[in-house]
């Protein structure tokens, strides 16, 4: 199945691509891969406003630079760049058809994003995506992209003829917001690995999704959450 995937400022793709050094720009959207269960009952749930927040209230509540401490340089957020990518050995994910694969189907229109490198190494940078939507299409639209993509744990694309082995694993989120979602990603290509964590927390109307080096993702998730819910 041929279809056209629209990467992010650390190289997250609606489907196919968490990370691909080659390919770092903005998306429309990405998507986690929950790997616990919701809480829809909780509380915690019962106590937000569902009504979406605008992109203006999300980029407000971004991560900066004061938030991160030092040796964090933002990295410049450039236009959606959109690849031809050829999924191969994962029938989950060309099931989806092309608008999901472009994040036609979780198109979220209340975002906001930002992305920092760690003490200028390409190599350790952390992006976060900000959402906003109603707590039911950001769930739903969250988990059919997570179906997909957990259910292959090993599968190829080709980007631009270039082919990318990548492998996830789910991976045990923390306890925040109402649902989590998290995975490891690891992208083979050119004898080059690259391992990416994925972490998103759904907190009532509002969705935060950091990702990259796995201990920089660890250590700036809960301030994340924490910013992203306030009043």
């Amino acid at each position: 199945m041929r279809v056209r995937v629209a990467t992010t400022t650390a190289g997250i793709t609606a489907v196919a691509l968490l990370a691909l050094p080659a390919c770092s720009s903005q998306t429309d959207t990405a998507r986690p891969a929950p790997s616990s269960s919701a809480r829809p009952g909780s509380p915690a749930a019962a106590e937000h406003n569902d009504t979406p927040l605008s992109s203006a209230t999300l980029a407000a509540r971004l991560l900066n630079e004061g938030d991160l401490g030092n040796g964090y340089t933002r990295k410049p957020i450039g236009p959606a760049q959109h690849d031809d990518v050829t999924v191969l050995g994962c029938p989950a994910l060309s099931d989806l058809g092309g608008e999901a694969a472009t994040g036609g189907s979780l198109d979220f229109p209340r975002q906001a994003k930002t992305a920092f490198t760690y003490a200028g190494n390409s190599d350790s940078e952390v992006s976060e995506e900000l959402y906003s939507d109603t707590p039911e299409k950001l769930s739903d639209g969250m988990e059919r992209i997570f179906e997909a993509m957990t259910g292959c744990p090993e599968y190829q694309v080709l980007v631009g003829g270039s082919a990318v082995d990548i492998a996830t694993q789910k991976t045990a989120p923390p306890h925040l917001g109402d649902e989590q979602w998290s995975q490891m990603l690891t992208f083979s290509a050119g004898g080059h690995d690259s391992v990416v964590k994925q972490t998103a927390i759904r907190n009532g109307n509002v969705l935060v999704i950091v990702s990259g080096s796995p201990g920089l993702v660890d250590r700036h998730l809960d301030k994340a959450v924490t910013k992203a819910a306030r009043r």
